[in-house]
């Protein structure tokens, strides 16, 4: 990106790496693989991993290139390949950013694998055939190659060089991967021209961390001008002049990083990675003012508004306006306006399932093919609630798996996703989202509960951080009566329903396998079972909960000693796992919704029979009203026992330190459901 007014009679400069000037040695030089590290020794503690990083080494500098600055990003990485599992690591993926008729350049890209044979270290070097590359959306493309000749055993090493004009697209640094990482170093060289800011993430400590001021030299070959830029020339005679000017050189690196370890009910692995993210705030060159190029949100909000693929696609769903005004005397009550609208949308463009915040063409494109993004989708929607006379705003958002926001830092990419807000006359928000029929008006996705979203108003500074807790939980209710009989066997009837997000998951199953299916699925979960009736109720109506009811059979165990019977009646209908494996947690668990489930089962017990021994009712808490579980089992009448199991989360979130009593909690509940009664025949 070439800066105007800059230095308009350089002819030629250069930025010299500062580094150098430190003559500090790399971590790594391509082609010089360790040939220990092509035994398996070293690696006996690895065994479990699929591939070990060796090293990971970048380094970004600033160069001065035929009259303009860019940003020169080198990376250098060596990977040991444990298993075949590891082989899709051979594959690289470098995303490089074009726009207009600027683009990212990858040059210089080297690769090879090295083996050991019969005792010898052989090369395979990347061939260009093994490169291609893929366009991933209007301003990536992603520059992919593959490492030839890999095996279990192999050290993989690449090598290359990214060109860019692009500031703001100062590369990221992830010290932290799904393998482990025996060393990740990244250093930065950054002239006082440029400012960023830095946001070091992640749970483990830095084994380097420095920062230090140098002078760095630029060589200037000019015709002879003052250009303001610390160079004093004059137009009559050519010269060859140097100019210091200070530089800040960062330099970071951490050391023996385990692999990131996937957990349920969690955000993206991004918002959790070790990682140093950064982003441009200003620049201020000699004799200039300081530019502050950092997006502001209320900058952000009037771009917005006049971006063709946003704010003015917000006046261009006209072609609605008479199936929508026939709604606005029909429904007087704005919510239920809003869901009518809502429903007219829904039934005009469907979800294609890709998750955007701008759209891709215009409204009108999507509505003729009745298919488009989300963005598609909630702009018509919101131009459609304006039609009919509501005040819809967008209100724009980062799904669960695109990443957190930071509100402390004005970022626009990091957003992927628009809804409308109607704000209502209690002084409440309603959020409207047309993307997901499964769902009642006012109640978002699953993918979009993550905290927090910005709304886009007329004026940039009525804008304001929207909370996107759920408004409704995830309800799962069992009401199960079954009769045993005297040689084990079970016969019952269970009625079940999925409200709220448990209703979302339920329904798409079903309209995914169909209830035959579904239920066939449900057999084969128990053993033994047959279900011999079922019913499905309220599928359409998503404002209600699911309903099902289905009639099974089991037979009895031949495992069953003569006058005692033994049973689990709440393990065929609860959770059969601790999701929480792991003694420990470095991040939060996000469940995004609150969690309730309840099973109430009525057991009649064979003539003759009787409970040897009621188990003990059970209250677990968790510390600060984080969460319950209740635990009753009693015999009503004569014959037949109630069991009684509720769980109750009161949070969508438990920060990492709380992980250890959400496990424990769960343990405990899991081992009280998982107590078998015992059932003797009376004396």
């Amino acid at each position: 990106m070439k800066l105007p007014l800059l230095y308009p009679a350089i002819l030629a400069a250069v930025l010299l790496n500062a580094f150098a000037a430190q003559a500090q040695p790399e971590p790594i030089k391509f082609g010089k693989a360790d040939p220990k590290d092509l035994g398996p020794e070293p690696f006996v503690g690895d065994s479990a991993a699929s591939a070990v990083v060796l090293c990971d080494f970048g380094n970004t500098t600033f160069q001065y290139i035929n009259n303009e600055f860019k940003l020169i990003s080198e990376r250098t990485t060596r990977i040991k390949i444990l298993k075949k599992s590891g082989y899709e690591l051979a594959t690289v993926q470098v995303p490089l950013y074009h726009r207009n008729t600027n683009e990212e350049k990858l040059s210089s890209l080297r690769g090879v694998t090295y083996n050991l044979v019969k005792g010898q270290v052989q090369k395979t070097k990347l061939e260009s055939s093994n490169t291609f590359i893929e366009e991933r959306t209007n301003n990536i493309r992603v520059r992919k190659f593959t490492l030839p000749d890999v095996r279990e055993g192999s050290v993989i090493e690449y090598s290359y060089i990214v060109t860019s004009d692009f500031f703001f697209n100062f590369q990221d640094w992830a010290f932290q991967r799904e393998v482990p990482t025996r060393w990740s170093e990244f250093r930065a060289s950054i002239p006082e021209y440029f400012d960023y800011k830095m946001l070091l993430q992640g749970y483990h400590p830095l084994a380097v961390q420095k920062k230090s001021e140098n002078m760095t030299q630029f060589t200037e070959h000019t015709a002879g001008r003052n250009t303001g830029s610390g160079f004093s020339t004059s137009r009559e005679a050519a010269s060859n002049e140097t100019a210091t000017v200070p530089t800040t050189t960062y330099h970071w690196a951490m050391k023996d990083v385990p692999a990131f370890r996937n957990e349920p009910y969690m955000t993206t692995s991004d918002d959790y990675v070790d990682r140093i993210n950064f982003q441009l705030a200003g620049v201020k060159f000699p004799g200039q003012a300081y530019s502050n190029v950092a997006g502001t949100w209320e900058k952000i909000n009037t771009e917005l508004l006049i971006d063709d693929d946003f704010g003015m696609q917000l006046d261009r769903g006209g072609f609605l306006k008479d199936q929508v005004l026939a709604l606005t005397a029909k429904y007087p009550d704005p919510a239920a306006r809003a869901a009518a609208v809502r429903q007219l949308v829904m039934a005009a463009v469907r979800y294609d399932g890709t998750d955007r915040l701008k759209t891709t063409g215009s409204l009108r494109k999507a509505f003729d093919a009745h298919r488009g993004t989300s963005a598609d989708v909630n702009l018509l929607l919101i131009s459609a609630l304006r039609n009919a006379g509501l005040a819809a705003h967008p209100l724009m958002l980062s799904t669960r798996d695109h990443g957190r926001v930071n509100q402390a830092l004005p970022m626009l990419d990091r957003f992927n996703y628009v809804v409308a807000l109607v704000p209502l006359a209690d002084g409440k928000d309603l959020l409207v989202d047309a993307t997901e029929p499964l769902l009642p008006c006012g109640v978002l996705p699953e993918r979009c509960l993550n905290q927090t979203g910005r709304l886009i108003t007329q004026k940039a500074s009525e804008g304001r951080w929207v909370d996107l807790a759920p408004s409704q939980r995830y309800v799962h209710y069992q009401q199960v009566n079954m009769t045993l009989d005297a040689q084990g066997g079970l016969t019952g009837k269970v009625h079940e329903e999925h409200g709220g997000y448990s209703g979302v998951d339920a329904r798409k199953e079903l309209s995914q396998q169909g209830e035959k299916k579904y239920f066939a699925g449900l057999t084969s979960q128990h053993t033994g079972w047959t279900l011999p009736k079922f019913t499905v109720a309220n599928r359409e109506n998503v404002d209600k909960p699911l309903a099902m009811d289905y009639e099974f059979t089991q037979p009895a165990d031949d495992n069953t000693t003569a006058g005692t019977l033994y049973l689990c009646p709440l393990r065929d209908f609860g959770t059969e796992q601790n999701p929480f494996r792991h003694d420990d947690r470095l991040f939060p668990v996000d469940f995004g919704a609150l969690q309730d489930e309840t099973t109430m089962v009525t057991l009649t017990l064979p003539a003759g029979y009787e409970l040897a021994e009621t188990p003990k009712p059970a209250v677990v808490e968790m510390p600060d009203g984080g969460g319950r579980f209740l635990y009753s089992v009693t015999a009503t009448t004569p014959g037949v026992v109630q069991l009684t199991s509720r769980l109750s989360l009161r949070k969508t979130m438990y920060v990492a330190e709380e992980y250890v009593h959400l496990r424990e909690f769960y343990r405990l509940m899991l081992a009280k459901q998982g107590e078998k009664l015992v059932i003797k025949k009376k004396a």
